[in-house]
């Protein structure tokens, strides 16, 4: 499994945290850091990293990112704008895991300023910890699990059928955020480098041509 952790660059002083216990508790996967980070001349909002988010998954560079914000709720709403993303907020140990049982989603919304008090890192450790502390999807509660499964399948499809391609979202980008977007370039080189859809690889890359 590989697990993409990314956050707004309004949370920079949090992603060395995220990142050290997303290795922690996501036991054999292989965890890569983009940021943001301090020392990169960009700043990036919550918007363009959803973007970044949507080219991770889309691309299947990674199976799951770990992503957040000040509030958490507006990355999670972006996110969930974009192809094949189905984003969680998880601002408690019990969100994330009904979340990772229920809803079996492939990225997840930490509010990393909003009311993040003396308790916020220990907080933010026993989320995570929660959610891969069992594998995803299983359903809950265990007797309703067949139930609830066969929802979080439906959801799937019918956002899958809702959505339109990554390839044409990209296409009605506006060009500044289209090009701030491409300038994150230890993402998009990952996602050209890693990705599974050719069709995606081959219009980044010219894309990127300008």
């Amino acid at each position: 499994m590989r697990i993409a952790v990314i956050q707004a660059s309004s949370q920079v002083a949090k992603n060395e945290l995220i990142y050290s216990v997303v290795k922690k508790y996501a036991a054999g996967a292989e965890v890569i850091n983009f940021g943001c980070f301090g020392n990169e001349d960009n700043k990036y909002s919550y918007i363009e990293i959803s973007v970044l988010v949507g080219l991770l998954l889309s691309s299947k560079s990674v199976d799951l990112v770990v992503t957040g914000c000040s509030s958490g709720q507006g990355m999670m709403l972006a996110c969930n704008n974009m192809p094949g993303v189905l984003c969680g907020y998880i601002p408690t140990p019990m969100d994330a895991y009904l979340f990772a049982q229920i809803n079996d989603g492939n990225a997840v919304s930490l509010p990393l300023g909003e009311e993040y008090t003396w308790a916020g890192e220990e907080n933010l450790d026993k989320t995570i910890a929660k959610l891969f502390s069992e594998p995803f999807g299983q359903g809950y509660p265990k007797s309703e699990a067949e139930r609830k499964l066969e929802d979080t399948r439906l959801l799937k499809s019918i956002r899958s059928s809702s959505q339109i391609k990554m390839t044409e979202l990209l296409k009605t980008l506006e060009k500044p955020l289209l090009y701030k977007v491409l300038s994150k370039k230890d993402v998009v080189e990952y996602v050209l480098e890693n990705g599974r859809d050719e069709e995606l690889s081959l219009l980044i890359t010219e894309l990127k041509k300008g």
